[in-house]
């Protein structure tokens, strides 16, 4: 069996390293955040193109307002003011397939379209298996934004203009997109999601590690909401109104019985 190694970071007497670059002398004051992040990440440097692909999916992903995981946040800080990384490791935890997450289930449908010999035969048959069993299609459908989610027009338009970028993960979604509005007979939107899916695969992020930059986005967006608790708390309302509208009607009564 190899002896584990790693490549990331060594402390030692004079300093530390970030892989090969000193992190005193070539990088704090000299790199921004995003270049350190995706060069730890990806193990290569970051190219003006990721860079700005990264950035613009950050900021995509970063708040989305009093959604589950902000909630969260808000409700553990509420019971546990002192500890600020708990309530947005609790926030963090709502980072799935269901929210922000399913940037993950959208790409690993665009890389079968990509892998696939007749890319508009796989589109199809991927749509028409998620409709037959009545199950979401990620990266698709908005229950606020109709007809169209305007994060990933401006996604996609970025991707677009970006003549460092080949477009074959942005084909396959838009192949996909058409084939969504064809077996369903109607229009229905790419989600923020699903664009973010489309330009990180475009930038070599893998499929694998694509919900770590919505983990990576939306903990600086909690901590907003921890910052804004401890201006104008809502935790306790949140808690009271769920404590008020969900009634108690015992073991012997139904809902319907105790709303009649």
């Amino acid at each position: 069996m190899n002896r584990p190694v790693t490549r990331l970071c060594a402390h030692h007497l004079e300093g530390m390293s970030y892989r090969d670059a000193d992190l005193v002398e070539d990088l704090i004051g000299k790199k921004t955040f995003t270049e350190v992040m995706f060069s730890q990440i990806m193990g290569r440097e970051a190219r003006p193109v990721d860079l700005r692909i990264v950035d613009a999916v950050l900021i995509t992903l970063m708040e989305h307002g009093l959604t589950p995981s902000a909630i969260a946040t808000r409700v553990v800080y509420m019971s546990a003011p002192e500890n600020l990384q708990g309530a947005v490791a609790a926030g963090l935890m709502a980072v799935g397939s269901s929210f922000v997450g399913t940037m993950e289930n959208c790409s690993q449908l665009l890389d079968q379209i990509l892998r696939a010999d007749d890319p508009a035969a796989e589109a199809r048959a991927i749509v028409q298996t998620h409709r037959q069993a009545s199950k979401p299609l990620p990266g698709f459908g908005h229950h606020l934004h109709k007809p169209d989610d305007p994060r990933s027009i401006k996604l996609l338009q970025l991707a677009r203009a970006e003549p460092d970028l080949q477009g074959k993960w942005v084909g396959a979604l838009e192949l996909l997109a058409r084939t969504v509005d064809e077996v369903y007979g109607r229009h229905i939107t790419i989600n923020a999601t699903g664009a973010v899916a489309a330009l990180l695969g475009e930038i070599g992020i893998p499929t694998t590690l694509m919900r770590g930059f919505a983990v990576i986005s939306r903990a600086a967006g909690l901590v907003s909401h921890v910052a804004e608790e401890q201006q104008c708390p809502a935790g306790r309302y949140i808690w009271e109104t769920i404590d008020r509208a969900i009634p108690y009607v015992g073991a012997g009564k139904s809902a319907h019985h105790e709303e009649g």
